[in-house]
Parts: C-alpha cells; structure tokens; sequence
C-alpha cells in the first residue's frame, strides 16, 4: 500500500527539529570572536594595536592552504569578486566571458567596472562553463574569461586556460561556492589567474558573518587589490597614511570578526568538506536507484565539496510528457509546475529542497533593458559604442542562445541541509522521503495541474 503524502496530511518523513544548522560552530569560533570583542582596541593593525591583525593572519593561512602567494581580505565575495575583475584591468569597453547560469555577482562585478558580460552556456554535465563554447564568444573586446565552480565542482580549467593563453586573456576564478575543492589534486584557487572566494556565513569556509577573499600569483595584481580595497590608497602596515588616492577604490575591509572566526573553520575545512562527501555520496547512490532522478555528475579527475547537492528530474522517464513552450525569459512554465509540486511534496515531508537560481543571469532584467547605471550605461559607453573604436557589433543577449541552461532550469532541484553535523541518519530520512513522493508520481501529476507559479512566471519586472 502506498503511503499517504505529508502534503495531503498523512505522516512527514523527516522529524521537525532534528536537521542541525550550518555552520558547525564550536567553542573555538566562540572563544575566537569573545577575544575580540574584550579587546577591540587590541586588535587595530600595527602600528595602533599591540596584537597581529587577525585577517592578515588569514590572508597568509588561505594562501598557503590553496598553494597561491598572495591573498588579499574583503568584506564580502562580491567584493573580493569585484576586486579580481578590477585587478584584471577590466574596463570601458572590455568584454568579460561568463557562464550563463551563475550568480549575479559574476556578471554584475564586471558592469562595476564598466565593462560588458558576454554569457556562454553552461556544459550539460557539470553545469559549469562549456569550454567548447567560449572561442565562438572572444572578439578584438575580449579581456577576461570567468571561470565559475558552481556547485561544489570546479570547471575543465586545462581547457579554459588553454583558450586563455591563445588569446591572451586573463583567468577570473569565481570560487564562491567550492572553497577546498581539488582538480587534478590541486585546489581550484590556485588555478586560475585570480581567484576570489566568498565566505559568507552559508559557505563550505564561513566567517560567520560577510567576507570573501581574493588571491594570485601576480603581484601587480595583488597591489592593485590592495590600493582598491582601501579608498585607491597605498596602505602598508607600521607606516603612516598619507590620505591619497591614487585612482578609484572602495571600502571593502573585512571586520575582525569574520577573519578570527574563519581562521577557526579554515583548520577544519578539509574535515568538514570530507563530512559533506560522504553525505552527499550516499545520497547519489540511492537517489540514482530511483528512476527520474539524476544525481550530480564528478568527472574522475576532480572532487565535488558540495556546496549544494543538486539533482534533475527526468520527467521523461516518469511519464511525464512536457509540452515545448517558453516565455519571454526563456522559462517553460508546465516544466517548473511539475518541479514545484515534487518541491512542494518533498518540503512537507521535511527536505530542505528547492531552486536557487530561477532565470538564466542574461535574462534578468538589468540586462535584457541593458540599463545599468541609467541611460544605457555601460552599454552605450562610448568606448563600447564605436564612437571611439570602430570595431562595434553590440552584444545580444537571447535566451536561445543558452539552451542547456534552460534545459537545467526546467529539471534541477537543490538540496541545502547536506552538511555537518548532520550525517548519513539523516541522509537515509531524505532518501526515504523521495521513495514516498515518487512512490505517489500519480499525485504528484495531480497537484501540478493546481500550482500557481510565482514571478519570473507571472510577471516581467522592469
């Protein structure tokens, strides 16, 4: 007999109350953050303070943890993410490759410098940038490509790299979301030309609050950095300021708080990520017995640290035929009212579950009205215009241009409590859960004729 769904009243799978929060905090980061509250004058960098500077001590311990020379502190991974495209001499009318399923921040870090985005497709397999996509992409504007681990995995960088050095471009790394993982045994961070990181509080390395963290090889790199995190100022510890900007630059220092409780996770980082593995290992296993579900693919090559556990569901393989239409944002609406029923159903049995990314990151608003600043900034930049290069053919952005990322939009879903100290108990609940609603596909198929959907289905916003 098949049983009752929460969704319908019948018993939830998963017990309230027993899934365990991120981050793991113990009375290390606890003691680490009392000590600089009892003495925050302490804490000032030299020469004002009798103590190191916690975050300087965490530049230097997440440098030689990912194999790079230089670090540099910030106070968010947007702003760490701004500083690398910044430090790459990005700027008006330079052209920057970014993968079409990403984060914001991935596109928006290069409108702050007034340059242009130029997406690309993601690879059906990773989800991260396709590499057999990026040349069909680089014209004579080209400055950077972006190279995003989504996920937990990082991208094919031999290939990205290749492409790079052909063309002599320079390699962002946006490691927002796969801090410790490894590609042919060496961390991702530590692979590309710059790399930046966020460790906001959700992240496999938390601070506990807002941070991110910046690193290269390249010293002109790092003191560009450096100037633009600090006002455009040359700031060297045990010296004066001298209050003189010399070029633009922003406030974007980390607090001492954030280094000293990072400082504490970062010794655990490899521990924690091996934890996160092992769950999510589980989860692949089982979940991949199911028919409609596709576990997360990881090329042998490299390791996932599972920043979210991310599936598809093959509607296909239930039965479930979904008519080939899409709206003005590319989105097909009868794909997502089935998704949204099996999150609905799943979310009642206790699974943390659903989507983060909801419209590829082109088509959001911001770049389909191509008005940024106001008045078509950047894009009407003359140096981007023609007005003064000749070489100007304007960017598109065309939801028909990224078919796979639509495709993963229509089929993904996330799981997001994969982490510890939550363990394979909890796992087995999860996996229990999935058996129930797809046991009950027939139900499912029912509530999905009575889903509303939400924006971006019901509205454009302008």
């Amino acid at each position: 007999m098949v049983e009752k769904l929460a969704i319908d009243g019948g018993p939830r799978t998963v017990p309230e109350g027993i899934i365990k929060p991120w981050p793991w905090i113990t009375d290390e980061e606890r003691q680490a953050v009392l000590d600089v509250i009892s003495d925050p004058g302490g804490w000032l960098p030299a020469p004002y303070g009798p103590r190191p500077d916690p975050r300087e001590l965490l530049e230097k311990e997440w440098a030689d943890y990912v194999g790079a020379k230089y670090c540099v502190s910030a106070s968010s991974g947007t702003s760490a993410l701004h500083l690398a495209v910044a430090a790459a001499g990005v700027g008006p009318g330079s052209e920057v490759i970014v993968p079409a399923f990403t984060f914001l921040s991935s596109a928006s870090c290069i409108l702050h410098q007034n340059g242009i985005p130029v997406f690309v497709d993601i690879d059906p397999r990773t989800y991260n940038l396709d590499p057999n996509k990026i040349e069909e992409k680089i014209t004579k504007r080209t400055k950077a490509i972006m190279a995003v681990h989504l996920h937990g995995l990082p991208a094919d960088m031999d290939e990205i790299n290749a492409i790079a050095k052909r063309h002599n471009l320079v390699v962002i790394g946006d490691n927002a979301q796969s801090q410790g993982a490894l590609y042919k045994g060496r961390k991702v961070d530590a692979l590309s030309d710059i790399s930046a990181c966020s460790i906001i509080v959700g992240k496999n390395l938390s601070c506990g609050t807002e941070g991110g963290l910046f690193v290269t090889n390249n010293e002109e790199f790092y003191e560009r950095a450096k100037r633009m995190r600090e006002f455009g100022e040359v700031i060297r510890p045990g010296e004066r300021r001298v209050y003189n900007a010399l070029g633009m630059g922003w406030n974007y220092r980390m607090t001492f708080f954030a280094a000293a409780f990072a400082r504490c996770q970062l010794r655990k980082l490899d521990m924690l990520n091996e934890l996160r593995r092992k769950n999510c290992e589980y989860l692949s296993k089982h979940l991949g017995e199911i028919d409609g579900i596709e576990p997360p693919y990881v090329p042998p090559d490299r390791t996932h640290v599972y920043f979210f556990y991310v599936l598809r569901l093959k509607m296909a393989r239930l039965g479930i035929k979904i008519p080939e239409e899409r709206d003005e944002l590319g989105l097909n609406p009868h794909a997502a009212r089935f998704r949204t029923a099996f999150e609905r159903a799943l979310n009642a049995e206790g699974v943390p579950i659903g989507q983060w990314q909801t419209v590829p990151v082109p088509s959001q608003s911001v770049f389909q009205f191509k008005d940024g600043y106001g008045l078509g900034c950047p894009w009407s930049c003359p140096f981007y215009t023609g007005r003064i290069e000749p070489f100007y053919t304007p960017v598109k952005y065309r939801n028909e241009d990224y078919p796979e990322t639509l495709k993963l939009i229509d089929e993904y879903l996330m799981i997001s409590r994969i982490t510890p100290p939550n363990d394979i108990e909890l796992m087995k609940l999860y996996v229990e859960a999935f058996r129930k609603v797809f046991d009950n596909i027939d139900r499912i198929k029912e509530i999905s004729k009575t889903v509303e959907l939400p924006w971006p289905f019901t509205r454009r916003q302008a």
